[in-house]
């Protein structure tokens, strides 16, 4: 039995509605911390293709001696609830810099698939 448009509406909203922030994590998946770094807030776009996905790039300061490896959603700014999220391509910086996370290469499964 498929599920209706509107069940299916309601479970694509939950990533906007519990996943507020995103940051960066290293390769064992502790989340980065020290410098400038910090979580960045995160609006979602409308579902497509099966995805939902950042409405924009997210640019974090990464501080030196941090390795990115994967990015995770949380509830909140600080503290909060870990939803997990994605490995990216280890990136090692030897000095502070940025990380940009493209929103077109981010994002959630979409549970309106067709059945």
């Amino acid at each position: 039995m498929a599920m209706n448009a509107a069940y299916l509406a309601l479970i694509d909203a939950i990533p906007a509605a519990h996943i507020t922030h995103i940051g960066l994590v290293d390769d064992t998946g502790t989340e980065l911390s020290g410098g400038s770094y910090a979580r960045q807030a995160v609006t979602w776009a409308a579902p497509a293709s099966n995805m939902v996905r950042p409405s924009a790039d997210l640019t974090f300061d990464v501080p030196a001696g941090a390795t990115v490896a994967g990015w995770h959603g949380y509830s909140g700014a600080t503290g909060g609830t870990d939803y997990d999220g994605e490995d990216l391509t280890a990136e090692p910086y030897s000095a502070a810099g940025q990380y940009t996370l493209k929103a077109a290469q981010t994002g959630i499964a979409s549970q309106a698939v067709s059945a």
